[in-house]
């Protein structure tokens, strides 16, 4: 009997410890991924990495977009099951009628959004509600801490920062950062214990060539001059002839770009640049550097423009005054219309048009912002009957505010075409340089000679008997010219009669010019004329400009000593 037992016990060992084996052999062999897997998911917490997008800074490193850490409200629908009241408090904290909020939240699943990057007093007072269900989750938002000073430049970011206009969509390589996951160790009770990984990527940042105080100038005297003639929009761009960077580019209307995506189109568009229109006489710088390349003129050659009009094609062109036998400097500085096409005729469509090309009208600066448009000047074979008394006064052409600038600051330069730009560095996050683009691209198109004969011109017409004498500032020398063209009526397709854009480019201090500037009022009201309308903006701007750059006055003595040092 004692020995069955044994037996029976004996077996049963020895069947248990063949079970045992068994799944000891099961688990360690053809169990082991799937509860190894399961180990590393109990004791790994995963994290979203935060994304932060550089920080985008003016010349003189004032913060012009920054991140900032908000907190995001999401649902689990499997633990989410509040009173009607409650949902009633809750519904206007997330801007979010009741019903439609509700039925944003599916019957399945463990997440969805109910709304983004809430304001701190917000999620404050959302958490105090104690809601079970509901979760936060903490993200960065961009910031725009100047609201909308220089918005056409900035540009502005999604709700997920994906970048949608201006610097932010232009640099989205060196300013975004990849995101994706990292994995921590956690403890038995689930607490994340520290790896010396960071859940966080940055994006490089960013150094303007704009600078916010010039910006404030030049968007506060854009401001009044929209009341004033109560204008549809202006543009003013303000640049560095030699560099080209641009030191301010404003437009009206303007936008904040911390709310970006709700404003309307028309309030976005960068007109500096993606806007083209007729640019009327500024256009003649070149006829007038054409001219004088090519040794058709000088500065005292006469002209007779006394019948006060000129026949071309069938149409006759006007002068808005009356004028004798003058010179071709006065033909510039009273903005003769009849004197120009004159010079046209001797210069040649063909020669106009290769000194248009030179001066960079009808195509790109190449400008490192996006929606940069060409604009517009046809071959010579495509001239019209008309063309040849149209494009030398600036007709039959199309450009943007910023072409013209350009061509100016090859005046103040002593020939060069430069490329304008706005970026002057690109730094890594502990602000090391990554790339600098200080200087800029440029190409010699004009002589010296021609350049400095043609800024002695220009110079007149902010004088005694020019169209400008409400651009001159008081201490300092302005060169520069007036235009006033009427607009095309889109449903007639041909000239308005009562709108109009006036304009003013030039740059200052004439001999040792430290910036050239365009402003370009579009349909102003009252008044039409670019000595009228815009010349006034720009002395405003560039009175406060040298102020602020400490341009010494040039009728103060020892001035030309202080030139010379700098």
């Amino acid at each position: 009997m004692r020995t069955g037992r044994a037996v029976i016990l004996h077996t049963a060992v020895v069947f248990g410890f063949l079970i045992v084996a068994y799944r000891l052999t099961d688990l360690m062999l053809f169990d082991h991924e799937r509860l190894a897997r399961r180990a590393q998911q109990q004791h790994t917490a995963v994290e979203d990495v935060q994304v932060r997008r550089g920080i985008i800074f003016d010349r003189m490193g004032r913060e012009l977009a920054l991140n900032l850490d908000l907190e995001s409200l999401y649902c689990d629908p499997k633990t989410f099951a509040p009173s009607w009241e409650t949902i009633r408090m809750l519904a206007p904290l997330v801007d979010r009628e009741p019903q439609k909020m509700l039925s944003r939240i599916p019957d399945e699943g463990r997440f969805v959004w109910i709304k983004r990057k809430l304001p701190p007093e917000t999620a404050d007072k959302v958490r105090a509600l104690n809601i079970e269900g509901l979760g936060f989750v903490t993200e960065a938002k961009r910031f725009y801490p100047k609201g909308d000073l220089a918005s056409h430049v900035i540009g502005f970011v999604g709700i997920d920062n994906q970048p949608l206009e201006g610097i932010e969509l232009q640099y989205d390589k060196y300013l975004g950062a990849k995101g994706g996951k990292v994995f921590r160790e956690r403890d038995a009770s689930g607490r994340t214990l520290s790896s010396g990984i960071s859940a966080e990527a940055k994006g490089n940042n960013i150094v303007l060539t704009i600078d916010e105080v010039l910006q404030r100038i030049v968007e506060k005297e854009l401001d009044r001059a929209l009341e004033q003639w109560r204008a549809a929009a202006a543009t003013a761009v303000m640049m560095d002839p030699y560099s080209g960077g641009i030191l301010a580019l404003a437009n009206r209307p303007a936008y904040d770009p911390n709310a970006g995506g709700s404003a309307p189109g028309f309030e976005k568009r960068n007109r500096a640049i993606t806007d083209c229109y007729e640019p009327g006489s500024v256009f003649k710088i070149v006829i007038g550097v054409g001219s004088l390349e090519e040794k058709l003129v000088t500065p005292n050659s006469l002209f007779d423009v006394s019948r006060g009009g000129i026949e071309v094609g069938g149409k006759v062109i006007r002068d808005v005054h009356k004028y004798g036998v003058i010179t071709f400097k006065e033909v510039i500085q009273k903005s003769s219309n009849v004197g120009s096409i004159m010079a046209g005729m001797r210069l040649g469509k063909e020669n106009i048009y290769r000194y248009a090309k030179l001066l960079g009208i009808g195509e790109k600066t190449g400008i490192d912002l996006p929606g940069e448009v060409s604009g517009w000047i046809p071959k010579p074979e495509h001239w019209s009957g008309t063309s040849l008394g149209a494009i030398p006064i600036g007709q039959e052409v199309a450009v943007t505010p910023l072409q013209i600038v350009r061509a100016y600051a090859a005046i103040a330069n002593g020939g060069y075409l430069v490329r304008p730009h706005i970026v002057s560095e690109v730094l890594s996050p502990d602000r090391k340089t990554l790339a600098s683009f200080r200087d800029g691209e440029r190409r010699a198109v004009l002589s010296a000679k021609t350049a400095e004969t043609f800024k002695e011109i220009l110079k007149s017409v902010t004088e005694d008997g020019g169209t400008a004498r409400s651009a001159s500032v008081d201490g300092n020398l302005v060169a520069g010219k007036t235009g006033t063209a009427q607009m095309i009526d889109p449903r007639t397709k041909r000239y308005s009669k009562d709108k109009y854009v006036s304009s003013f480019v030039g740059f200052v201090p004439a001999d040792n010019p430290r910036i050239a500037m365009i402003v370009v009022v579009y349909e102003p009201k009252g008044q039409i004329y670019g000595g009228v309308v815009a010349a006034p903006v720009f002395r405003e701007i560039a009175r406060q400009a040298l102020s602020y750059l400490n341009v010494p006055r040039e009728d103060v003595p020892g001035k030309q000593a202080l030139l010379a040092w700098r």
